[in-house]
């Protein structure tokens, strides 16, 4: 047994590893005044139990006009779904909502089956997906500050007793404060390792920093197609696939930007409505890549109903991230115009409707990708043309313009020297002045 996983595991109560074919009873307490539409929810909820493997063999909608402190839904409620569980044989039944370590157990006493709520649902995904040991630390954490509060004392038969004499005894620890200090003391320590992983990005991150290369993140709600338009921009290998957090590390790879200037392109996780406050807090080493983005693309799956309400989730998350609007430069990136039929004409009419500066794209096609390209050159290519003629002896100027700069144009001359043309950022020109001030050179026209 691992120490992630301590004498907990024999209560049955924690994020359960699930094993195919499981058959599972999906429900959605429908509370009032959401954005989201019931239905909607629901089919969240199957593909986020797809995700895990497990076989759905029924899916509903519950009412819930007021939550019962015991079991979130009413008597009459549980009951009848505990027919519907026997009806389907189902092993599992998965609430799509939060429930309290008292409610779970409690209707895990009532149904006779295993109950995994919305928040260990999305930690068990996150926890098979997981690929680098970066991502595995984070979600072993986010585990176990999850399973930390679904420890209730129901274990007082093992309680221990203290020795001694006369009224110095009594009970001692409990086998459940034993495996909390087991949690709490692995906790600390994969603290101190994602620390240790947050130093070697930071370090990475400043070398980024010292090359004329912009950085771009990619945010979305998961399935919005960020992965497939990531492997479009830049011919990559990232997974896509029609599923539910299909990709939780983030991938970083290179683009080449209309003019030839190259950028940093991030793939980062998907968002999600009620995404767990833990997962939120345990990935924001993840994240930090689009808090230092120059740009965001905020992909949006323009195809769904649901596309408002998801975009809304985003902001909320990029909230809790520190990034406040309009703090970034952000562009809306509207994906799937395959999927909607007569595209052109509906989407663009509905951007001016809403005065929304975005750009309408079809990561799978390719429409739209050329105009988003520009888009993000405009705003990242502050660079200057400068001109200069380089003698035969300037060969170290000459490598150190390649390797900062984009040269537009090179021409020898007859005196062996050599008239070169090349574009540098701020930051990369007050570094040539510095490192070569004999350097003489002038700007050129645009």
């Amino acid at each position: 047994m691992s120490l992630s996983e301590p004498r907990v595991a024999k209560r049955d109560r924690s994020i359960d590893r699930v094993a195919a074919p499981e058959t599972a009873l999906v429900i959605h307490p429908a509370r009032a005044n959401l954005a989201r539409s019931p239905q909607a929810r629901l089919e969240e909820a199957v593909g986020l139990a797809l995700a895990l493997d497990l076989k759905v063999a029924a899916a509903e909608v519950v009412s819930l006009r007021k939550p019962v402190p015991a079991t979130l839904l009413g008597g009459g409620r549980v009951e009848e779904l505990k027919a519907l569980i026997k009806t389907h044989d189902a092993q599992v039944v998965v609430v799509d909502d939060q429930l309290s370590p008292v409610q779970q157990r409690n209707l895990e006493k009532a149904w006779e089956v295993k109950v995994v709520d919305r928040t260990g649902l999305i930690l068990e995904i996150f926890a098979r997906r997981a690929r680098t040991a970066e991502g595995k630390l984070q979600v072993e954490l986010a585990r176990l500050e999850y399973e930390r509060s679904r420890l209730v004392r129901t274990w007082t038969h093992l309680e221990r007793q203290r020795g001694g004499t006369g009224g110095t005894g009594g009970p001692g620890e409990t086998q459940i404060e034993l495996d909390r200090r087991q949690i709490a003391d692995r906790i600390v320590q994969l603290k101190k390792n994602l620390e240790e992983v947050r130093r070697t990005r930071t370090l990475h991150r400043e070398a980024r920093r010292r090359t004329p290369f912009p950085t771009l993140a990619l945010v979305g709600y998961t399935n919005a197609g960020k992965s497939t338009l990531f492997n479009r921009l830049t011919a990559g290998g990232a997974e896509a696939k029609d599923l539910l957090f299909a990709t939780l590390d983030p991938t970083l790879r290179q683009i080449k930007l209309p003019g030839g200037r190259p950028a940093i392109l991030s793939d980062t996780v998907g968002f999600i409505s009620d995404l767990p406050h833990e997962l939120v807090a345990a990935f924001r080493a993840t994240l930090e890549e689009v808090q230092e983005a120059d740009v965001v693309l905020h992909v949006r799956d323009i195809s769904s109903e649901e596309t408002d309400a998801q975009a809304e989730d985003v902001r909320q998350v990029l909230e809790q991230l520190g990034l406040e609007e309009g703090e970034k430069t952000l562009i809306e990136v509207w994906n799937k115009l395959d999927l909607i039929e007569d595209e052109d004409d509906r989407v663009v009419t509905e951007m001016k409707a809403r005065r929304v500066d975005a750009l309408a794209v079809s990561a799978v096609t390719g429409q739209g990708i050329d105009a988003l390209l520009a888009r993000i050159a405009s705003l990242v290519d502050q660079a200057h043309p400068i001109e200069l003629i380089l003698g035969v002896g300037d060969g170290e100027a000459l490598a150190w313009l390649y390797r900062n700069g984009r040269i537009e144009s090179r021409e020898g001359l007859e005196d062996g020297s050599t008239r070169l043309q090349v574009r540098l950022d701020p930051q990369a020109l007050g570094r040539f002045e510095r490192q070569f001030p004999a350097m003489p050179f002038k700007l050129a026209a645009e």
